[in-house]
C-alpha cells in the first residue's frame, strides 16, 4: 500500500514580495518564531513555456535543503491535493493588499523641558 506523500503550499512575505513555494514537509522546526520548509517542488523543465518567476524562484533556491522563514512573514499554508506552480509577486498594487503588522512607535526627544 503506497502512501501519498503531502503537498504544503506555503505564502509568505519578503522583502516587498509575495512568495508561493509548493513543498512536500513543512514543520514548526528546532529554531523558536520560524516555520521550517523542506523539499521543495519545482514544475517539470521540460515545459515548452517559461514562467520567469519559477525560473527566479528554482535560481535562488537552488541547493537549499531547507529553508526557515519567520512566523510573523507567513501568510497562509495550505495542504493540497497537487503542486501547483511557485511564484513571486509584487506586495504593492491593487490586487495585493497586505497591512504590515503594525509595530510600535519609539518615544522623540528626551522627555525633559
Amino acid at each position: 500500500m503506497s502512501q501519498k506523500k503531502r503537498v504544503y503550499r506555503v505564502v509568505f512575505q519578503n522583502q516587498g514580495n509575495i512568495y508561493e513555494l509548493h513543498a512536500r514537509e513543512v514543520s514548526q522546526g528546532n529554531m523558536f518564531a520560524f516555520v521550517e520548509i523542506g523539499d521543495i517542488i519545482f514544475g517539470e523543465r521540460s515545459q515548452l513555456v517559461v514562467d520567469p518567476s519559477d525560473e527566479k524562484l528554482k535560481s535562488e533556491f537552488a541547493g537549499v535543503k531547507r529553508t526557515y522563514i519567520p512566523m510573523h512573514a507567513i501568510l497562509r499554508i495550505d495542504e493540497v491535493e497537487k503542486e501547483g506552480i511557485n511564484k513571486i509577486t509584487s506586495a504593492s498594487g491593487e490586487k495585493n493588499k497586505i497591512t504590515p503588522f503594525p509595530m510600535p512607535v519609539p518615544p522623540t526627544g528626551s522627555g525633559s523641558s
